[in-house]
C-alpha cells in the first residue's frame, strides 16, 4: 500500500491498510490510522496524528513547524480526526509551547485547497473551509462553520458554531453562532437561515435565533444587556444555550 519512491520513516506508524502515494515523505513520529489514504508528493511530519478514513490529496503539508518566531523547536503536535478530505496544496502547523502546544482539527470537515490552518487552532466538526481560507494562530472554529473563499481569522478569533463566512471576509473579532458576516473587516448581515433548514433546524428554531440576533444587534442594548436577555430566552429556546455561553467565553469582542 506504500509506493516504492515513498519515504517512510521506521518511526512513523501507520496502520496496514494506510495508502501513500508516490514521492510522499512521511517522518518520524508521526501515526496515521486505518483507511486513511495518503496521495502523491505530501510532506507529513512532526508529532503529528491523523484518524482513520481521511483521505489526503497531493502536495499537502501536513504538521510543518509553526509559523511563529517564538517557536524553539519544542515537541509540539498536531491531531486530525477522522473522515476528513484535505485537498491540494493545504498546510496544517504544529501548536507552539506559548498555547496547549497542539494545533487540533476535528472529523468530517472538508479542506479545499490552499487552505492554511495556523499553530495552536481548533477546528471542530463538519466545517467547510472553501478555497484559499485562512486562520491565523490560537484560532477557534466550532462545528458546522463555513469559511468561505479567501476569507481568514485574526489571531485568537473564535468563530461559533453554525456561522457563514463571506468569501473574502476578514474576521478580525468574536463571530457568535448562527451569523451570516461579509466584509472587511467582517460585519454581521444576519443569520445563516438556509445553513440552518439544510442541517434540520425548524421554523420554531430559526424563528428564537433571529430573535436573539435582533436583541444582539437591533435593539440598542448594551452587550451586557443583550447578553442578559439571550440567557433568558435560552431557557426556552434551548438552540440559544450555545450562542449564551458564546457571549460569556468571548475575549475580543464580538463583530458588531
Amino acid at each position: 500500500m506504500i509506493h516504492s519512491t515513498a519515504i517512510v520513516s521506521p518511526k512513523a506508524e501507520l496502520a496496514s491498510d494506510v495508502e501513500v502515494g508516490p514521492y510522499t515523505i512521511i517522518e518520524d513520529g508521526v501515526t496515521i490510522d486505518s483507511g486513511t489514504t495518503i496521495g502523491a508528493h505530501n510532506v507529513i511530519k512532526g508529532l503529528t496524528s491523523i484518524g482513520k478514513n481521511n483521505k489526503i490529496l497531493q502536495f499537502a503539508s501536513i504538521g510543518e513547524d509553526p509559523q511563529d518566531l517564538k517557536y524553539a523547536g519544542e515537541p509540539t503536535r498536531l491531531e486530525i480526526g477522522d473522515n476528513n478530505t484535505i485537498r491540494e496544496f493545504v498546510t496544517f502547523n504544529r501548536g507552539t509551547a506559548q498555547d496547549d502546544g497542539v494545533t487540533r482539527i476535528g472529523s468530517n470537515n472538508l479542506f479545499m485547497a490552499y487552505v492554511h490552518i495556523a499553530h495552536d487552532c481548533v477546528v471542530g466538526n463538519q466545517t467547510i473551509f472553501a478555497n484559499c481560507a485562512s486562520l491565523a494562530g490560537h484560532v477557534t472554529v466550532e462545528d458546522h462553520v463555513i469559511m468561505g473563499g479567501m476569507s481568514g481569522a485574526h489571531q485568537f478569533t473564535r468563530i461559533g458554531a453554525h456561522a457563514f463566512i463571506g468569501n473574502n471576509a476578514g474576521v478580525t473579532r468574536d463571530v457568535p453562532p448562527y451569523l451570516l458576516v461579509f466584509g472587511q473587516p467582517a460585519v454581521p448581515k444576519g443569520i445563516n437561515s438556509e445553513g440552518l433548514k439544510r442541517r434540520g433546524f425548524d421554523q420554531d428554531q430559526i424563528r428564537a435565533i433571529k430573535q436573539a440576533f435582533r436583541v444582539l444587534y437591533r435593539s440598542e442594548l448594551r452587550l451586557e444587556e443583550a447578553h442578559e436577555q439571550i440567557t433568558e430566552l435560552a431557557k426556552t429556546h434551548p438552540e440559544l444555550a450555545c450562542m449564551a455561553e458564546f457571549l460569556t467565553l468571548s475575549t475580543r469582542s464580538i463583530v458588531r
